[in-house]
């Protein structure tokens, strides 16, 4: 491992929609705002801080999942304000640390 993946800290976000049924009845509005919020999550992807994300099909409990690396804790939660469906009070996110075992990228 290169000593910057060392310094770096991963995180587990859960975004939870406003309704179970939020895939399949969005508004015209809201599908708006998703298409930001996907836009916004696959530019860090291109960053490098979202190493996956997306829609977890639970149908007793929908939501989104994002696993995140950052130099620091404190980014975390400007990361998740700046989310445009956070902003726009359809999505609400919580984040755990996570202890990430990634693949051997120098193998």
């Amino acid at each position: 491992m290169s000593e910057n993946t060392v310094s770096k800290m991963h995180f587990m976000l859960k975004s939870t929609p406003p309704r179970a049924t939020f895939q399949q009845d969005m508004t015209e509005e809201e599908r708006n705002i998703m298409g930001k919020h996907i836009a916004y999550w696959t530019d860090k992807q291109k960053q490098g801080i979202a190493l996956v994300f997306g829609p977890v099909r639970n149908p007793s409990e929908p939501h989104g999942l994002a696993i995140i690396e950052v130099e620091n804790e404190a980014q975390v939660p400007k990361l998740i304000a700046e989310d445009p469906a956070v902003m726009a009070g359809i999505m609400t996110t919580e984040f755990h640390p996570m202890f990430a075992v990634l693949p051997n990228q120098h193998a």
